[in-house]
């Protein structure tokens, strides 16, 4: 019969003593960590009662209401420089840009398209001395979400140039009812007939002189 006193205690879990040196360099890595962070805190607090001591008043106010104000003062005032930089942004990139407030002459690629519905909701064909301008002048005069009223539409362009076929220069006056995403600045896309009037219709793509005509020339 065996001793009791000598048989094994099931209920005695032996843990390895790797395990026990596992878990107290966790505990102790984690009571470093929290006692670096409280210093942190504790430091940061230091100063700045040094710079701003708690029990004073600044301009009539304590320290943490004085505190939330300032920080809501400093965002306002990024928050408008921020819109200041843009509004310059976009305005020093629109005076580059061929608008009927430049009364110079403008050179640029003349192309033809396949005329129908245009931006300006005006429907043309293409023996219709009709002009689509490049999308970069087209936005930069948008006035609201609806291209229909865009200030350009209706306005007029006359456009030049030397026509290899007969010797001579010609030019013709187009109508602006349409928005051209392909077009640089400068670039002017007609109907076929105005093409053919200043080109031959195989050239594809010709370079070109244009100029907005006066909005009182031509009643717009």
């Amino acid at each position: 019969m065996s001793n009791p006193s000598t048989a094994p205690d099931s209920a005695v879990i032996h843990i390895p003593e790797w395990e026990h040196n596992t878990t107290s360099r966790n505990e102790i890595g984690k009571s470093a960590n929290n006692t670096t962070s409280a210093g942190h805190r504790t430091n940061l607090r230091s100063k700045l009662d040094i710079w701003m001591p708690p029990q004073r008043r600044y301009i009539g106010l304590r320290r943490r209401t004085f505190m939330i104000i300032a920080l809501c003062v400093i965002i306002a005032l990024l928050a408008l420089i921020i819109g200041l930089a843009v509004g310059l942004t976009k305005r020093s990139s629109t005076q580059n840009l061929p608008l009927p407030s430049d009364t110079q002459s403008f050179t640029g690629d003349l192309t033809y398209y396949g005329t129908g519905l245009g931006a300006c909701g005006v429907t043309s064909t293409d023996s219709d001395h009709i002009v689509s301008i490049s999308h970069y002048i087209f936005d930069a005069a948008s006035s609201g979400s609806d291209p229909n009223q865009n200030p350009l539409c209706g306005r007029y362009i006359r456009a030049a140039r030397y026509d290899e076929q007969v010797g001579a220069r010609r030019s013709v006056d187009l109508k602006v009812v349409d928005r051209c995403v392909g077009c640089q600045p400068t670039d002017l896309d007609t109907s076929t007939a105005v093409f053919e009037s200043l080109a031959a219709i195989a050239s594809g793509r010709v370079d070109v002189t244009w100029a907005w005509l006066p909005a009182a020339a031509t009643g717009n």
